[in-house]
């Protein structure tokens, strides 16, 4: 089924993907446009108009009329207080919301099965609680990344659609790890030491410093994500988060760049991805080992490197990810 659609995202952009999303439906003949309020030093310019919450509500009757399907993120919708739900679902607008973890995640769900969770960064509990309440009167589609943010939402919506994290794989080059680095370098970047769990990563790096193990490391912060990219490049290892216990952005990045990447990985959730993800899985009582079979293998490093990108390739990538988010709107549309 090939249904034409104007589709908006909005409010609030997510390591790049209302962009990212929008490139790629447009791509495959999809009038896809993105709205963004919330601004940050990621500096995610691409397929994304940036604007205000102000803005947003002068455009909203022209916003209305045009567009066909609204896709929004972070359970944010385009007026404050979802004052906009009832007006959409009067007006026969199809929504779906992408929910991306820390909009929903409780710490009482979070802990079930892994003590390392951080939750500090969402709302309470019974604030989520209250908001999907809200939300999930008007909408029946949502859309998670993975089967680590699906408990936390499954039982409000009709149905939970997991589409995977996108990056343009195809465009970004990969740089392996250089075979005879005797020297290699760690790259962490946290855009939350907490939720990261930097502190850990930290602790292990310098109790390897101390045993006398060779390796450089930097940690990246407070800088755009194309001079951040840029960085990443050079890395022989690159430290994802290692609390949540699945994995993010930083980790899709660089499984396309060709890097291996250490992060945690909870072992119950392994066999719900499509595949197995070649990630170096450690919690923090196993980062430090992670890390000193990295640092002392050359040949591991490329071989996690290698598997990465082609995981990148295969789960990733722009292309079968749209494919998979037409086929949601096209489900969402055909239910009127």
């Amino acid at each position: 089924m090939n249904i034409v659609m104007k589709v908006l995202h909005s409010p609030i952009e997510i390591a790049g993907q209302m962009g990212m999303l929008c490139q790629g439906l447009k791509a495959q003949g999809v009038e896809a446009i993105a709205y963004n309020t919330f601004h940050s030093y990621l500096g995610y310019r691409e397929y994304v108009f940036n604007m205000d919450i102000f803005e947003l509500e002068w455009m909203f009757r022209d916003i209305v009329r045009h567009f066909d399907l609204f896709h929004f993120h972070y359970a944010a919708t385009l007026l404050d207080g979802y004052a906009d739900l009832p007006l959409l679902y009067k007006a026969g607008k199809p929504i779906v919301m992408h929910h991306w973890g820390n909009d929903v995640r409780t710490h009482a769900l979070a802990t079930v099965n892994n003590r390392y969770a951080y939750t500090g960064d969402s709302p309470p509990e019974e604030v989520i609680d209250e908001r999907l309440q809200v939300m999930t009167r008007y909408i029946r589609h949502a859309i998670v990344q993975d089967h680590e943010v699906l408990p936390y939402v499954e039982r409000y919506y009709e149905k939970v659609h997991v589409l995977p994290i996108t990056m343009d794989v195809r465009k970004m080059k990969p740089y392996y790890p250089e075979p005879h680095t005797s020297n290699p370098l760690i790259i962490h970047a946290p855009t939350n030491p907490l939720f990261k769990g930097t502190a850990y990563v930290e602790e292990a790096i310098d109790q390897l410093r101390q045993e006398g193990l060779l390796f450089r490391y930097r940690r990246i912060e407070k800088m755009s994500n194309k001079e951040a990219l840029q960085l990443y490049r050079e890395a022989d290892i690159v430290v994802d988060q290692i609390l949540c216990g699945s994995y993010g952005m930083l980790a899709v990045e660089s499984m396309s760049l060709g890097k291996p990447v250490v992060g945690y990985i909870r072992a119950d959730l392994v066999g719900r991805f499509p595949s197995p993800p070649p990630i170096c899985s450690a919690n923090p009582s196993q980062v430090k080992e992670r890390l000193r079979e990295l640092i002392t293998n050359a040949s591991l490093r490329q071989a996690k490197g290698r598997e990465g990108r082609r995981f990148a390739e295969t789960y990733h990538d722009i292309r079968p990810v749209v494919r998979k988010l037409r086929a949601i709107y096209e489900e969402i549309l055909r239910e009127g």
